[in-house]
């Protein structure tokens, strides 16, 4: 995929929280299914521009412009899902993240913006439009276990638990966390996190291998941290490579262990997936 992830994952965030396209169901219809959340207008046109950037814009009374997107994106926005949480089923359509879409679409008025109504509308918009079946199940996938690498509990000279700095009581007597910031950045081939869970950064590390993880640290409450490695132009997901040789940088999985005291060790275990059963192209208009 050649669009610019980074500012496509922003838009995208943004696009569920706000977000998305819908059938052309008339009011008449849409009472006539109960409970099932549609937008109130929609527009769909092919994409053939070849430009690899993509966007997603909410316009002042929450109109959705969708540009250039591919319909996996889509549904990974409708069920809030990373690319490793997605597995192709028997008639996956060979198109399904070559094809761009633009979308026009406007919910009804005065519709909450909360971000599980839309994913649901959004689903309804790909079901009743790009005719989409896919489901919700267990199944048995590679996995990553977050662990602590050292016996005796020892963390990284990069990792420690948190000061007061990004409570509450910490803003309130003017404490600067280190860095200047709280939260989390993240950039190519470095995170950094002040005053923050693990269970955020066990999200970042699943897209940044290609699998789910799962946090077997034990850590609880808010940590710092900052890791830097040489990003792997390979795909993501394989297994944990060696240390890196001599004058190369570190891998994702040796900087994690070297400068955090954590560690990836594969795995397998049952997890829940979406299963993209089949799709097909809408009728533009």
């Amino acid at each position: 995929m050649t669009v610019r992830s980074l500012s496509l994952a922003v838009a995208l965030a943004a696009f569920t929280a706000h977000v998305a396209a819908q059938s052309q169901t008339s009011p008449a219809q849409a009472s006539a299914a109960p409970g099932r959340l549609t937008f109130e207008v929609a527009s769909i046109k092919r994409n053939v521009s070849g430009d690899p950037n993509a966007s997603i814009r909410v316009q002042p009374g929450g109109q959705i412009v969708v540009t250039n997107n591919s319909l996996y994106n889509l549904i990974r926005n409708a069920y809030g899902t990373q690319r490793y949480e997605m597995v192709p089923g028997q008639n996956l359509p060979s198109w399904i993240d070559s094809d761009r879409w633009d979308i026009l679409a406007k919910p009804p008025e005065n519709a909450p913006r909360v971000e599980e109504q839309m994913q649901l509308r959004l689903r309804s918009l790909l079901e009743d439009r790009f005719k989409l079946v896919a489901r919700r199940e267990m199944r048995e996938m590679p996995i990553y276990e977050l662990v602590v690498a050292r016996s005796d509990g020892q963390l990284g000279k990069q990792m420690k638990r948190s000061g007061d700095e990004c409570t509450a009581e910490g803003r309130a007597r003017g404490a600067q966390p280190p860095g200047g910031f709280c939260g989390t950045r993240t950039g190519n081939g470095n995170v950094s996190m002040r005053g923050v869970g693990l269970a955020n950064f066990v999200r970042n590390l699943g897209g940044m291998t290609g699998r789910f993880v799962i946090d077997k640290t034990g850590l609880l409450g808010a940590y710092d941290l900052d890791l830097q490695w040489t990003p792997d132009p390979a795909a993501a997901g394989g297994p944990p490579p060696g240390p890196p040789g001599p004058g190369d940088g570190a891998s994702l999985f040796a900087a994690i262990q070297e400068q955090l005291g954590l560690k990836l060790e594969a795995k397998r275990a049952p997890v829940e997936v979406v299963v993209i059963d089949s799709a097909e192209r809408p009728t533009e208009d």
